[in-house]
């Protein structure tokens, strides 16, 4: 029988269980997805522990969004689609589970060369840093201050704004400063006195910056150094943007995507996977954990301090 992790109440990580589920045949325009791996992502512990809002719990509430898996039933009505394709799914719902039916439009072809969890571990993370990346307008005469580097989006953005031509500097512990290196990016340490750390490696200025961190500093130190502050904005505090004076997407903002910042995350997923396929685009995997072990993945997502992507695998 097909499980998935459930949980019942609000709470900390404990509240998530294994739990065998009916087995589900897709309808029309769904397929069914045998899953390989799944990405996690903070949003999901967020949702969990009610630091972000989400509606009553009515019932079972099924967790994650980002997966890779083989299709093993296809809907009636559904062109383009077979059983045995690899893929990597986008935006599900209960993604944390054996088996998955999704809408065909949730769907990207895996390339053959991509293995599951790095496939796993694009879309959420990649399409919010292709999002930001573009909608910041970043390009060839920026020099682009990262805050949080070395996190799933942060790896994604130095790379994206790199193949733009940008300078970046980003920041993350000294621990991680060489992974910086490794992906074209000038790391600093964040903590009293960044701001002028970063002036010393960037002495003509910061043009552009992304708060990847959640941190006061990030943004206080953004405003400092770049003067436009349309060319502010953070992924994860926007429930304070307009507090904040910086622009924001997602992160608890009440201002949804645009339609055209959503297609730029759904771009994100064929262009990446295609990028990682051919050996241009890294995606670092940090922790793999069974299925059954989403709550010590949670658990460790939710301390901050992950360096790449966390798995699991069913």
């Amino acid at each position: 029988m097909p499980h998935a992790i459930e949980y019942d109440r609000i709470g900390g990580p404990e509240v998530l269980e294994y739990r065998e589920i009916a087995h589900a045949l897709p309808g029309r325009g769904e397929v069914l997805v045998e899953v390989r791996a799944v990405g996690v992502n903070p949003i999901e512990w967020k949702i969990r522990s009610g630091k972000r809002a989400s509606p009553p719990l009515n019932g079972p509430r099924r967790v994650g969004t980002d997966a890779a898996g083989i299709i093993v039933a296809v809907g009636e009505g559904l062109d383009g689609w077979a059983i045995g394709d690899e893929v990597i799914v986008s935006g599900a719902s209960g993604a944390y589970a054996t088996e998955l039916v999704v809408a065909a439009s949730k769907l990207t072809r895996k390339p053959s060369e991509l293995g599951w969890e790095e496939a796993a571990a694009i879309p959420i993370p990649v399409g919010t840093a292709h999002q930001a990346v573009m909608s910041l307008g970043v390009d060839a005469d920026d020099t682009f201050l990262l805050h949080g580097g070395s996190g799933a989006v942060g790896q994604s953005a130095i790379q994206l704004a790199r193949r733009l031509g940008a300078t970046v500097v980003a920041t993350a512990s000294e621990a991680n400063h060489e992974r910086l290196r490794e992906l074209g990016a000038i790391p600093v340490a964040y903590g009293p006195g960044l701001a002028d750390r970063v002036r010393a490696v960037a002495p003509e200025g910061i043009d552009v910056a992304l708060d990847a961190a959640g941190t006061d500093e990030a943004i206080a130190v953004s405003k400092e150094l770049v003067s436009d502050h349309r060319r502010v904005a953070t992924i994860v505090q926007g429930a304070r943007a307009a507090e904040l004076g910086v622009r924001a997407w997602g992160g608890g903002n009440p201002v949804p995507l645009t339609p055209e910042e959503a297609a730029l995350r759904a771009d994100a997923v064929p262009f990446a996977a295609a990028l990682a396929a051919g050996g241009e685009f890294q995606l670092e995997i940090a922790r793999r954990y069974p299925l059954a072990e989403a709550a010590e993945a949670q658990r460790q997502s939710e301390t901050g301090h992950v360096r790449g992507k966390i798995i699991l695998i069913p």
